[in-house]
């Protein structure tokens, strides 16, 4: 059984979506709230597998709500259930851990297989708001490395083409202190950990 919590301030959807979720063996419904604030709570004290939440609530939006059962019970898979997908409302959602995002124009059955997914470690993303977020991420990537000198530029394409340090630095004609020093500058300005996300870089935004 999946265990479910509900969290809605508009009761008629709230008990909507509980009544159908009902219907189904898969669900156990062990709590509902109106509030994030009283979602938050009821989560930490009945800890559910899957969260079913709304985003604009009155005493503790979902944003918020998110934030904090993120930090005290991360293995809840938190479905964001809104009417909203502006990048006001989407992109801090995702940010603070939700896993899924799913618009109220979503049919029962969508809703209820979401859960399913979520509850297996499957997310689902609601198709214009992944179209958001795929335009925003070419938008930032694009940033990212226009943010790089012409140098650290070569460097990083080098990094792509999988050469070392010394290869670079043979290539270039430049010293190996320097080349390390436009790495690092590279992996902080695309905001990656390591050379290998920094490669992957290069290679999904189609450099080389």
């Amino acid at each position: 059984m999946i265990r479910v919590i509900v969290v809605d301030d508009h009761e008629i959807v709230r008990k909507g979506i509980i009544a159908y979720l009902q219907t189904e063996d898969e669900f156990d419904i062990v709590g509902e709230a109106a509030s994030g604030n009283e979602g938050a709570e009821l989560i930490l004290q009945l800890r559910p597998d899957v969260l079913l939440m709304d985003l604009m609530m009155e005493n503790g939006n979902g944003i918020e709500a998110t934030k904090q059962v993120m930090e005290k019970y991360p293995d809840c898979k938190i479905i964001i259930l809104t009417s909203y997908y502006d990048d006001e409302q989407v992109f801090p959602a995702i940010k603070a851990g939700a896993f899924s995002y799913l618009l109220k124009t979503s049919s029962a059955t969508e809703i209820a297989d979401a859960i399913k997914k979520a509850s297996s470690g499957e997310n689902v993303i609601e198709p214009k708001v992944a179209g958001k977020m795929m335009t925003s991420f070419r938008s930032e990537s694009k940033k990212a490395h226009d943010a790089l000198t012409e140098r650290e530029l070569e460097v990083l394409l080098c990094i792509g083409n999988g050469m070392t340090n010394q290869e670079i630095s043979e290539k270039l004609y430049i010293g190996i202190k320097t080349v390390k020093t436009h790495v690092s500058n590279i992996l902080s300005k695309l905001e990656v950990h390591d050379r290998t996300q920094a490669a992957v870089y290069v290679h999904r935004n189609q450099l080389l």
